[in-house]
């Protein structure tokens, strides 16, 4: 009995020894993937661009320098006036460039969150068609088996045939299930050869790649009660972050529209260089004039536009926000609904694939000495090779169901 347990205790530590390894897998093509996908560091150089946009708009207007010559010099008591210069600096009305900072600040904080989107999404991707690359592999491995079944049962009907207790009809049907379950073996490598060029292109790297699968497949579950992770997504989904931080760019847009329809401060000197006359005071400068002044904005629909635009835009935010929280509820539903079906679907399939099996070996052992029941054991077999498959498929199910739930969690 203690050998027992201690052979039970140690199946079950290798099992799971193999599937972290397995899942150390995955997190390293995670990371791969993060990078090296072009579309990803696409969407980090797009946030970057947003941050320079910052200093852009909370910077002064540049200064102006003009310099004058006088064609005709201008006698004055001091000599002639040559020529002058003069500098000026105008200056937006009090805080309107911190309105402008704090909105290009937010619209790059939206970025950001359309960035961890895309990496988000990215890793979502990944893991489904990893999920599915499982699935494609293990379905490759049953049909192989199903096929060497199929060919000892072959080899047991000609057998029979020779001794006369069986019909070439059954040699004939059991042609034909080679046959079929061939094509579908050829159709199944074809489809994870597309799967695995499909999973090295978000690798960014060669489509021969080696890609390392399990012998089984994890089963995670979720990481929370349903109510808690549906209120987790109205919270931390990246895509209402971003439409939230939009909506917040757009407040400090309207007041930095408002505060651009106040006067702007102009303050400057002219400085004028005087030539030498016939007095004493030859050669001095004649005037430095500092300079104060504002301008007018006389024109008041261009600014009353530039408020409205943003109120419109922010509304628009708004409702943008709320249809999107509501399909996010509607597409979580969906998700929750095909995490449970995969999970009782592995249930199902594990019990119906070991019934299948001893079904088998009995109708096998009664063919072999009456030579009945061929066309049963046919049956049997296709509906083993059917639980098999629907089996690993509800096993790649749940775990690309569990996938996309974090997804839109914003993990």
């Amino acid at each position: 009995m203690k050998r027992l347990m201690y052979t039970i205790i140690c199946s079950f530590l290798l099992l799971n020894s193999f599937s972290v390894h397995a899942q150390k897998e995955l997190n390293g093509y995670l990371q791969a993937a993060a990078e090296n996908n072009p579309g990803l560091i696409a969407s980090f150089n797009e946030y970057m661009a947003a941050l320079e946009a910052v200093s852009q708009v909370s910077s002064l207007p540049d200064p102006q320098v003009a310099f004058g010559y006088f064609i005709k010099p201008v006698e004055t008591r001091n000599g002639p006036m040559n020529f002058k210069i003069s500098a000026s600096q105008m200056f937006p009305w009090f805080g309107t460039l911190r309105a402008k900072e704090d909105a290009a600040t937010h619209a790059a904080k939206a970025k950001y969150e359309q960035f961890l989107e895309a990496k988000s999404k990215l890793f979502n991707e990944v893991r489904s068609t990893y999920f599915n690359l499982y699935f494609s592999n293990k379905a490759i491995v049953a049909t192989n088996e199903n096929l060497e079944l199929l060919t000892s049962l072959q080899k047991l009907a000609i057998i029979k045939v020779e001794a006369g207790t069986s019909s070439m009809v059954d040699e004939y049907r059991i042609e034909i299930e080679i046959g079929d379950l061939e094509n579908q073996l050829a159709l199944l490598r074809d489809k994870l050869f597309t799967q695995q060029t499909m999973f090295n292109k978000l690798l960014n790297r060669e489509q021969q790649e080696q890609i390392n699968l399990p012998d089984t497949l994890w089963d995670e579950g979720l990481p929370y009660p349903k109510t808690a992770i549906r209120d987790s997504i109205l919270a931390q989904n990246h895509q209402l972050l971003n439409l939230d931080l939009q909506e917040q760019a757009l407040q400090f847009k309207q007041e930095a529209a408002r505060k651009t329809g106040l006067p702007q401060i102009m303050v400057g000197l002219d400085y004028t260089f005087v030539g030498k006359g016939d007095n004493n005071l030859s050669g001095k400068d004649a005037l430095v004039l500092p300079q104060v002044g504002i301008t007018i904005p006389l024109y008041r629909n261009k600014y009353k536009s530039m408020v409205n635009e943003a109120v419109y835009l922010e509304t628009a935010k708004q409702n943008e926000k709320l249809n999107k929280s509501n399909i996010l509820e509607t597409v979580f539903e969906q998700g929750w609904k095909d995490f449970q079906d995969a999970d009782r679907r592995i249930t199902l399939n594990e019990n119906q694939a070991k019934l299948a099996r001893m079904s088998i070996d009995l109708l096998e052992t009664d063919y072999s000495n009456t030579g009945k029941n061929f066309e049963e054991i046919l049956r049997m077999e296709r509906k083993l090779l059917l639980y098999q498959l629907e089996l690993e498929k509800a096993r790649a199910d749940k775990q690309a169901a569990r996938s996309f739930i974090n997804y839109l969690m914003g993990k």
